[in-house]
């Protein structure tokens, strides 16, 4: 017997008059693979409990018709709330991966806004980032922090009660200045404490010793690269140390930077627009001519045309 017949009721509900499901239409035009494959699904598991219906309702026993037919009002319950539960999650199904895909597209059309560097505050001078002794000692450092862990620089930070300044395990005058120069100028591109000023005044004292230009000018070619680095940094204060590394060097080796001088202006050039360097830059620009003389000065001119000359 046709479970539809005994309740016309359940072809309002979405069964029709041969008792097949009828998908709500949200389903039938969303997707026509995805919706054909669920129909198909719930056509047969209704088909299989039609058959099981019509079987229990034709079934011959010591039960009477008025049982027969309670037992098929029930099982056409069980098959109306069944196919309602079915329905509902097809729809629910449906409706998030409308959600999923509309919140890729949204994604892939609103890529993330750049980060904003805050503003520095006042007291990042007096607490300058330092390095975390706790690290990881397997993590990939820089040659300047391997090199300073290794103890292969003969200096240390001095804590002192006012102010810091470095020991040396021996004196700077017996210290050979290959690669130890090298390794102070890349040094000079550290932005964590102690590298910062062990580095920066490391260079300077050494290059303050007795013969130091006798050692320092066959060096000049290593150490270019290193400060030419330095000045190409983003972080102003390490652009800052490779200009007062580079004028420290100049007066120490004299003419001899001058064949590498336009190596190093093209930075000098860029920052040169910043009022804050605009100054620090006009003053090494002034050092360099003195000590690399008149060869200097036309370098010098053929990089930054509105320098003028200090002998003007």
């Amino acid at each position: 017997t046709d479970v539809t017949a005994r309740d016309p009721n359940l072809i309002e509900r979405g069964l029709g008059s041969s008792g097949y499901n009828v998908p709500p239409p949200d389903i039938q035009h969303h997707g026509a693979e995805r919706g054909h494959v669920t129909s198909q699904i719930n056509e047969r598991r209704l088909e299989k409990l039609k058959t099981i219906t019509a079987e229990s309702c034709n079934t011959k026993g010591p039960e009477s018709t008025c049982a027969r037919n309670t037992k098929s009002y029930h099982t056409s319950a069980a098959v109306e709330t069944y196919v309602k539960r079915m329905s509902f999650s097809s729809r629910e199904k449906s409706k998030v991966e409308v959600l999923r895909k509309k919140t890729a597209e949204s994604a892939a059309s609103n890529p993330p806004a750049a980060t904003v560097k805050p503003y520095p505050r006042p007291s990042d001078r007096l607490n300058p980032k330092t390095i975390n002794p706790f690290s990881d000692p397997l993590r990939q450092q820089s040659i300047f922090a391997a090199a300073y862990s290794k103890r292969e620089i003969p200096c240390r930070l001095f804590h002192g009660s006012v102010s810091h300044r470095l020991q040396w395990d021996q004196p700077p005058e017996t210290v050979c200045f290959d690669p130890l120069l090298i390794t102070l100028a890349e040094g000079l591109r550290e932005t964590k404490h102690p590298y910062t000023f062990v580095a920066k005044e490391g260079f300077k004292e050494l290059l303050e010793i007795e013969n130091a230009a006798e050692k320092a000018i066959p060096l000049v070619p290593k150490v270019v690269p290193k400060l030419k680095a330095a000045l190409a940094h983003s972080d102003v204060e390490v652009f800052e140390r490779g200009l007062c590394a580079l004028v420290q060097l100049s007066a120490v080796v004299g003419p001899a930077v001058n064949s590498h001088l336009k190596h190093l202006l093209t930075s000098l050039s860029k920052r040169l627009m910043d009022k804050k360097l605009k100054q620090p830059i006009t003053e090494a620009l002034q050092r360099l001519e003195q000590h690399g003389g008149k060869e200097s000065l036309a370098i010098i001119k053929s990089k930054i045309p509105t320098y003028c000359s200090i002998y003007t």
